[in-house]
């Protein structure tokens, strides 16, 4: 691979990506003889932030090709509770495994991670900025439930603002012929200008639309997700956005026959149980896929894997990223570092936000 570490599915070249998910689906053909592929090598979950899917299926990953896992799913089992910086609990872990799956309720934690890390490290969702190993399982489910990734109508709906899954979805799909979005959400939850200013550079078509059912009828793809109740500022906001978009059995009769339902998971309310039945849905063999992806990752990752940490002195600048919920907020060692991004504005290079100079 071309980089060392999995911080953004942009580090994947579209070759390199390709090649991914031919592999997991030869892992999935023919599981047995990948069973020892990573026979001693250590894998490092850590997980500031809960998860269910996202931990288990790396777990699991590593487990079927022979290796061994290590890690915390609660920071407060760990020396994070004692106050350690996660540049001092990084530099640490790196040593003791190959590889590092990391998810942190801050955004630009994994690139800050990556900084300070010998071993590689996977970026397993930061804060609401993005979540690429979740767009690697999606890619795999639409490769293989759609037999491409050209020339699809993708319809994202829910709380696209704080959705990370979204984000990584958008920017891989971006890349692909001739595919096109339908934004499905109220304008306070649309998705970040970063995006829209990636579908513009790409020249990719998209609509925003704030309602659900006269969206069904344009879409090859739709990614429900829920109101991230854990992003907002407070209860009554998110009183005020969740139940709003809701999909069920009456709007499916207005989607199309070869429709692919997908959703990152956990569901609230938004997808209700009987829409489960439906030939359509395939969030819950789009988890199966996602072991897979994941395990085909790592094998990949693995490969010829360069162990040399990564430079420790960076361009910085003078400014400070604005976002309250960068890591640059919580763990203020770290360097100030920026795209230009013309004129007078910056991108922060963890979180992507822009500022101003």
């Amino acid at each position: 691979m071309k980089n060392k570490h999995v911080i953004d599915l942009e580090d994947i070249s579209r070759e390199e990506l390709m090649e991914i998910i031919e592999l997991a689906n030869r892992i999935m053909a023919s599981p047995e003889e990948y069973s020892e592929v990573c026979k001693g090598k250590i894998l490092a979950t850590l997980f500031y932030e809960p998860s269910t899917r996202t931990q288990m299926s790396f777990k699991t990953a590593m487990l079927r090709l022979g290796g061994n896992v290590i890690g915390f799913d609660n920071p407060q089992n760990s020396s994070v509770s004692k106050g350690e910086s996660l540049k001092d609990t990084i530099t640490v872990v790196g040593g003791y495994t190959d590889i590092i799956a990391i998810r942190h309720p801050s955004e630009g934690a994994a690139k800050a991670a990556s900084m300070y890390s010998a071993a590689p490290v996977i970026n397993a969702g930061d804060g609401g900025h993005l979540h690429p190993t979740q767009t690697l399982t999606d890619v795999v489910t639409l490769y293989n439930e759609k037999g491409t990734l050209d020339n699809m109508c993708i319809g994202l709906c829910g709380d696209l603002k704080n959705g990370r899954t979204v984000h990584s979805l958008i920017k891989t799909m971006s890349h692909f012929e001739n595919n096109s979005f339908v934004l499905i959400s109220t304008p306070e939850l649309t998705v970040p200008q970063y995006i829209k200013d990636i579908l513009n550079r790409s020249g990719c078509k998209y609509q925003e639309i704030p309602n659900l059912k006269d969206a069904m009828p344009l879409l090859d793809v739709l990614y429900m997700t829920r109101i991230q109740r854990e992003r907002f500022a407070s209860e009554e906001e998110y009183e005020k956005q969740k139940g709003i978009f809701v999909l069920d059995r009456e709007k499916l009769t207005y989607a199309k026959s070869d429709l692919k339902i997908l959703h990152p998971l956990p569901r609230v309310d938004e997808i209700e149980e009987d829409v489960d039945y439906d030939s359509r849905a395939k969030y819950f063999i789009q988890t199966v896929y996602g072991m897979y992806a994941r395990m085909a990752l790592i094998m990949t990752m693995l490969k010829d894997v360069d162990r040399t940490p990564m430079p420790r002195k960076f361009d910085t600048h003078n400014v400070r990223c604005k976002n309250p919920r960068c890591i640059t907020q919580q763990e203020k060692y770290l360097p100030k570092r920026f795209h230009k991004a013309g004129g007078d504005m910056l991108l922060c290079r963890y979180c992507d936000d822009r500022t101003l100079i």
